[in-house]
């Protein structure tokens, strides 16, 4: 679909008359009903707004659907509850000493591996050691210099200089953190390890079997360190290719619960109103979602910071979330989003849509029209949401107002993957990520030279390189006073807002549906990485 013939009221998806009813709120989010007493048994099929991952564990990240299928076989030391406390899971406790250059963490005792072996402290200094220092967690644990196991169960670790309790405990608690097994992994390849496809783990769920294109089976694990859990006799993730599939799956029954925006915003009240499914926003509270605008430090134009003010003055955020997400979002300001009440700030460069401002900019920087044209540039839309597709034939006709040529490719999963930041074959980008809590590392590796991970998903792929922006990211990184943080935190949206090599465009609103007898399934701060070992079904 060309839209570069279509003003800016001409332009529409599909009609927008559900925007006033979803922005006003006309119809009631219910809450997932919640009894006393859980029942056992039955199968669970699970899903989210995106498709199959690349692999079922990947270390080091790789999106929010290998997070969905790894975080049931493999746990962390913590989690953040939806009251955003933290909870301890294969860790009991973490204690700091006074100077915050120490930590001592005591680990859950009788844990065992999926194959029977005895989880103890030498998997967590592997961790440490061989996964999450090099590869998941990268500068955030840049000044981790020893960890050692005293004992089986006790785990000491040694800063070169003070890390903030939350900040730690937020890495710890964090999407890339899982425990995998030392016996397993040990003196071979994590990154491209078979086992990734086959995880080994000690969570509420064993891998059964991956069907590739269909579903991923998990069986109960009946020697779960949590007593009677999980409740549920099988779990089953599956993809379906587009939303109107899973928004017929609701309707059917044949799908329990879908995650992270399943169907597009105009086909919630019709779920609703067939009195079989209901809705939730809980459960992100930690996983705030974007889509971005991501301009390529390696090209021509884009690479200049002022080309890339320019065109930002060419895009209405509003229109965007009015048209394109049915007023379910607004206008994201910086990367720190504003439902982070640790660290937001609305004190930072703003774009205001104004394309003749965009125009007068472009002329400033020696960009002027010619021919009706001022330049050419590639955008590459990751169209593993409808909503990003749609976006990308936006931003097409938006620049193309302001006199920039765009040739648009919007590609599948693992093309836009190998794309964006394998190849870095691209100007502009149409790419997304969350936002926690915690800034470091999951939200500065998108601005820190030390993000630059050639091949790794959701990280630096514009190239953006500042030694002021490095030097306010190591400080967030020893800063253990809250106050200091937070004024960090401010410098480094500022500082963020004013360079724009990624940009934030809105702070999308996430939501769950579920079948109405489906129960404890948005407990938690990032509900599509919760284990499910509390889910049940009330028949």
């Amino acid at each position: 679909m060309s839209t570069s013939g279509l003003s800016r009221r001409q332009f529409n998806f599909r009609s927008i008359s559900g925007v006033a009813l979803a922005a006003s709120g006309g119809w009631a989010l219910p809450s997932f009903a919640q009894t006393a007493t859980p029942k056992r048994g039955g199968t669970l099929v699970a899903t989210w707004g995106g498709l199959e991952p690349q692999a079922l564990f990947v270390p080091g990240g790789g999106g929010s659907s290998p997070f969905q299928t790894s975080t049931k076989i493999l746990e962390r030391l913590l989690k953040l509850d939806e009251k955003l406390e933290f909870q301890p899971v294969l860790a009991e406790t973490i204690t700091p000493s006074a100077d915050f250059k120490q930590y001592t963490i005591t680990l859950r005792k009788g844990v065992k591996w999926h194959d029977g072996a005895d989880f103890d402290a030498k998997d967590v200094v592997y961790n440490f050691l061989q996964h999450w220092k090099p590869i998941s967690a990268g500068i955030a644990l840049k000044a981790l210099s020893k960890v050692t196991a005293p004992d089986s169960h006790t785990v000491v670790l040694t800063f070169d200089q003070p890390t903030p309790e939350f900040f730690l405990k937020s890495i710890l608690a964090g999407q890339y953190q899982l425990v995998v097994p030392r016996h397993l992994y040990e003196g071979k390849e994590l990154l491209t390890n078979p086992l990734n496809n086959t995880p080994v783990g000690t969570g509420p769920w064993k891998y059964g079997q991956w069907v590739r294109g269909s579903h991923v089976l998990y069986a109960r694990n009946a020697s779960y360190w949590s007593a009677n859990r999980p409740y549920l006799d099988k779990l089953i993730i599956r993809w379906w290719g587009d939303p109107a599939s899973r928004a017929a799956a609701l309707e059917t029954g044949e799908l329990s619960v879908a995650y992270s925006n399943p169907v597009p915003a105009r086909d919630i009240d019709r779920l609703v109103k067939t009195g079989k499914v209901v809705v939730d926003t809980r459960g992100y509270e930690n996983s705030a979602w974007t889509v971005t605008a991501e301009f390529n430090q390696r090209r021509e134009h884009v690479k200049r910071k002022e080309v890339r003010q320019a065109l930002l003055h060419a895009i209405n955020r509003q229109f965007i979330v009015d048209t394109i997400y049915f007023g379910r979002g607004k206008p994201a300001i910086s990367p720190i989003f504003s439902s982070n009440k640790q660290f937001y700030t609305d004190d930072v460069p703003r774009y205001a849509f104004d394309p003749k401002k965009a125009g007068a900019l472009l002329d400033a920087a020696g960009l002027p029209l010619k021919d009706g044209k001022r330049f050419s540039v590639n955008v590459v839309a990751a169209a593993w949401f409808e909503e990003n597709a749609k976006l990308g034939q936006y931003i097409k006709q938006a620049l193309e107002d302001v006199g920039v040529e765009v040739k648009l490719d919007s590609v599948d999963r693992a093309t836009a993957l190998k794309r964006i930041y394998g190849d870095y074959d691209y100007d502009i980008a149409i790419s997304n990520f969350t936002a926690p809590l915690e800034l470091v590392p999951t939200v500065t590796q998108f601005f820190t030279t030390d993000g630059i991970v050639k091949g790794a998903a959701f990280r630096n792929a514009t190239g953006y390189s500042s030694k002021d922006m490095d030097a306010l990211v190591s400080q967030l990184m020893t800063e253990t006073n809250p106050k200091a943080r937070q004024k960090l935190a401010a410098d480094f949206a500022k500082l963020a807002s004013t360079d724009v090599p990624i940009v934030p465009l809105v702070e999308m609103e996430s939501f769950t549906l579920a079948g109405k007898k489906v129960r404890n399934v948005t407990r938690g701060a990032n509900v599509q990485g919760e284990s499910l070992d509390d889910a049940w079904i009330d028949s």
